[in-house]
């Protein structure tokens, strides 16, 4: 079996701490390109697997939707919604402005 190792270059390194706005000492890039390096090199293994007759999932776990039906029912009225209002106007709650 042939080796097919990634390997990933102190330049590249720099070249991705440059696009997340990392500033990294050199010893912390030395140690980016080996941890870097290995991560795709994990990927690539990843890659060898057959998956032809494997179904893509959505989640791992199987999760099932949570959420219940929409269904219609009466709000609260609007005198009480504004009961504990600090500050209301027309029958709307009033609030600081948040733009000039």
């Amino acid at each position: 079996m042939e080796d097919k190792r990634v390997s990933i270059t102190r330049k590249e390194v720099e070249h991705v701490a440059l696009l997340a706005r990392l500033e990294l000492e050199p010893e912390r890039e030395e140690m980016m390109v080996a941890q870097l390096g290995a991560i795709l090199d994990c990927i690539a293994k990843l890659r060898e697997v057959d998956t032809t007759h494997v179904e893509p999932l959505v989640h791992a776990a199987g999760l099932q939707d949570v959420f219940r039906e929409d269904e219609l029912r009466p709000s609260l009225p609007r005198d009480a919604a504004l009961a504990n209002a600090p500050d209301q106007a027309q029958g709307c709650f009033r609030v600081p402005a948040v733009l000039e």
